[in-house]
């Protein structure tokens, strides 16, 4: 094979559209794509998907491999590595910020989001209790689905969309809300991923849109 510098078309530039389910995900549940439309409309008409709409700095997949060490009397170095954990996170910060959006960063239940009913308070209101829980109760795991650019080019029948699916996802990490005079109120929020039963965290989909 002749030697060539690269391939631009596996150059991905852009932002991803952010959906989170209402439940876990599992390859049976997650919505089967349509050929010829992108799987931001397919997951848009699906009421079980909720787009979190803006977000910033993009989109973020760390995997944080743990390996134990071997060492042996006649190697300086190490002798072998073996893997003895994993941790993956998926990171990103949501730039509207409602009060959906406040309930996804905080891992919150959706009975804690309901119309406001209190005194004085008008028509297509909302209000999230700010709950502290109960003992033994269970975390709240969403599936996430996110699509963004894949590699290829413009022309229609060859464009790619990458799809990153999470099956469970856990938001672990502090939450700040504020409301400042010249800074946007953002949730930057970052998503514990957690295998299920076949050991499997989610995947990541190169997918081709028909003509």
């Amino acid at each position: 094979m002749a030697y060539t510098r690269g391939t631009s078309n596996n150059i991905i530039v852009g932002a991803a559209a952010f959906f989170v389910a209402d439940t876990v995900l599992t390859p049976a549940t997650l919505e089967t794509p349509v050929s010829s439309a992108s799987m931001k409309t397919t997951l848009a008409a699906d009421a079980d998907y909720t787009n979190v709409g803006y977000t910033m700095n993009g989109l973020e997949l760390q995997f944080q491999p743990d390996f134990g060490e071997v060492s042996v009397d006649q190697v300086l170095d190490v002798a072998k590595l073996y893997k003895q954990g994993m941790q993956v996170n998926l990171n990103t910060t949501f730039a509207e910020a409602t009060l959906e959006n406040l309930l996804f960063a905080l891992a919150s239940s959706d009975s804690n989001l309901s119309e406001a009913d209190g005194v004085g308070v008008g028509a297509n209101s909302k209000e999230l209790n700010l709950s502290a829980g109960d003992l033994g109760e269970c975390p709240v795991e969403r599936g996430l689905v996110a699509v963004g650019p894949g590699t290829g080019d413009c022309a229609v029948g060859s464009e790619l969309e990458r799809v990153y699916v999470a099956y469970r996802a856990l938001s672990i990490e502090n939450v700040t809300v504020s409301a400042k005079r010249d800074e946007a109120t953002m949730f930057e929020v970052s998503f514990r991923l957690l295998p299920n039963d076949n050991a499997s965290y989610g995947k990541i989909v190169d997918r081709s849109l028909s003509a």
